[in-house]
């Protein structure tokens, strides 16, 4: 029966994806297009309603399950592709299968470091809107609000099971912990890669890491004997609702590389487990995978197929093969189709160790991990949907990993729950995915380095920022798609586009003015963990002796 443009109105009213008595708080240059094109917007909106109810009809009610596979520090362009195989040396044909089964999103834009990154992920919002500036490593007390609001526990709300396996990296107090962040069973490292492979004796026998460990470097003048990060809690796993526990760490214990491997072994073994576990229930599933590889510091494996030899190429390749094997096991649970697949990176390579050692360039954009530039915020993203989104399509349009929260709640019936009392940067790409390339709802990105607004994307053109005090028509400025590694600014562009970057800047300003920015959440460090070793206590007794 075909539906009548009158009953699809009402149906949409109806599912809540858009109220005009309770819209969602979204930033100042969304509504100034949205000023233009809304209309077209609300149109669209009711088609693609009608169409994801098909899609849940077609699998008896149900909203699609969703497993999203983030990865570290890959640029863009590395990832995917065939003929970038060869050319990088490293071969990735399970990621290539992937994303010849879905959508090819080629301009995505993450944050410039992997901790601001995943807020915006998990809370669809610039991460300084939650107060998340920078990448953490040792104790700080800091993390994750309990007040923010993230992805899980919108789906929650919607009757979602779900599950966070591998890194998370959200800081080390108990309301930031992501089994108190909406998500039913987690396994996680309290830290990062820099704990977990840097801070390592293997890691200074390679000359990657100067200065920790003490068979490496000496000083007898030394009197600080706290100086150096100790203690440190390393992997834990926790329930709603109930403390965690660290594993797999004796009291005394001295991390290592190998202790490493194991903990991205058991990762991998138990984001299988969970895809298992949460597939054989009736409801349906959030499933996060956070692979703490391909970032390793050592060469700690016998080369395999990788023709390039560097320790995070050899990483990446294993990383293939394990994700391989998971994307398998949707296809051999039988629920592909009603699972949306994605996968993607969070920001660009960590130059510091590129290329010489890593084995990771590049490619095609200039600059990486922590930069504002290109190659910091552009990476390869993939998304599968059997039946809803085209195989084997390319999608040239703007996506912020922002996006995905709104997106995620719209594919899971559960935009009702996004929250209405902040800002959400997020836009619901819904239309993107469902009716392919030219249908983004953003052509502009924000980009912070920290706190520091630095860049200001819009369409093909992008700003850097000038210094307080000059005009914008004295800013760099850039066409992206004739100099997409950011080398030669045109003063032929920032003579007419300088007022229009500082116009859309003081409507973002505006915005934060109008919805004050929410502060990063505080605490002691590792509480809400049961087994807390006595050098941890004794790490976590100094700190608090002098905050």
């Amino acid at each position: 029966m075909k539906l009548t443009t009158a009953f699809l109105a009402g149906l949409l009213c109806a599912t809540g994806a858009i109220s005009q008595e309770n819209p969602i708080i979204h930033d100042g240059e969304y509504e100034f297009l949205r000023a233009q094109v809304g209309e077209t917007w609300d149109a669209q909106d009711i088609e693609i309603d009608a169409r994801l109810a098909e899609l849940r009809e077609a699998n008896g009610g149900a909203p699609p399950n969703i497993l999203y596979v983030l990865i570290d520090d890959v640029s863009f362009g590395m990832l995917g592709n065939r003929a970038m195989n060869y050319v990088t040396g490293i071969d990735t044909p399970n990621i290539n299968e992937l994303a010849s089964e879905g959508m090819s999103l080629m301009r995505m834009y993450t944050e410039p470091s992997c901790t601001p990154t995943r807020t915006a992920m998990l809370t669809g919002r610039h991460p300084v809107r939650a107060g998340v500036e920078e990448v953490k490593v040792a104790l700080v007390g800091e993390g994750l609000a309990a007040e923010e609001v993230t992805i899980a526990e919108i789906l929650k709300q919607a009757g979602y099971n779900t599950a966070h396996v591998g890194k998370w990296h959200q800081g080390d107090i108990e309301q930031s912990y992501p089994h108190n962040q909406g998500f039913d069973w987690a396994a996680f490292p309290t830290h990062q890669q820099v704990q977990l492979s840097l801070m390592t004796r293997e890691a200074m026998q390679a000359n990657n890491m100067i200065g920790f460990d003490p068979s490496g470097q000496t000083n007898p003048f030394a009197i600080d004997q706290r100086f150096k990060p100790y203690g440190l809690v390393t992997g834990l796993e926790g329930e709603a609702g109930s403390l965690a526990r660290e594993v797999d760490m004796e009291a005394g214990e001295v991390w290592t590389q190998a202790k490493y491997r194991d903990m991205n072994e058991r990762y991998q073994r138990q984001a299988l487990e969970q895809l298992n576990s949460l597939a054989a229930k009736d409801d349906p599933f959030f499933l996060q995978y956070w692979p703490l590889y391909p970032l390793n510091f050592v060469y700690d494996q016998e080369q395999q197929t990788s023709r390039n030899g560097g320790y995070m190429a050899e990483k990446l390749e294993l990383l293939d093969m394990w994700l391989g094997d998971l994307f398998n096991e949707v296809d051999k649970l039988g629920i592909a189709d009603n699972t949306v697949v994605m996968l993607m990176a969070d920001n660009g390579i960590f130059n510091y160790y590129a290329p010489a050692q890593s084995g990771f360039m590049e490619l095609i954009y200039r600059g990486g991990k922590t930069d504002h530039l290109e190659g910091g915020v552009r990476t390869d993203a993939f998304i599968r949907w059997p039946g809803a989104i085209e195989a084997g399509s390319t999608a040239g349009d703007i996506v912020h990993v922002s996006d995905l929260f709104t997106t995620f709640a719209r594919l899971g019936n559960a935009t009702d729950f996004i929250p209405r009392d902040r800002v959400i940067d997020g836009v619901d790409q819904t239309a993107l995915l469902l009716q392919g390339e030219g249908n983004s709802r953003r052509d502009y990105v924000y980009v912070y380095e920290g706190p520091v607004l630095r860049s200001v994307v819009k369409q093909e053109f992008k700003m850097h920022l000038p210094p307080p005090g000059l005009p914008g028509a004295a800013a760099k400025t850039f066409n992206i798609l004739r100099d997409p590694r950011e080398e030669s600014s045109q003063i032929g562009i920032a003579l007419w586009a300088g007022a229009a970057f500082q116009d859309m800047v003081k409507r973002h300003a505006l915005t934060i003015a109008k919805h004050p920015h929410l502060p990063l959440g505080k605490g002691v460090p590792y509480e809400g963990i049961e087994n807390l070793r006595p050098e941890s206590i004794l790490a976590r007794e100094v700190f608090a002796s002098w905050h």
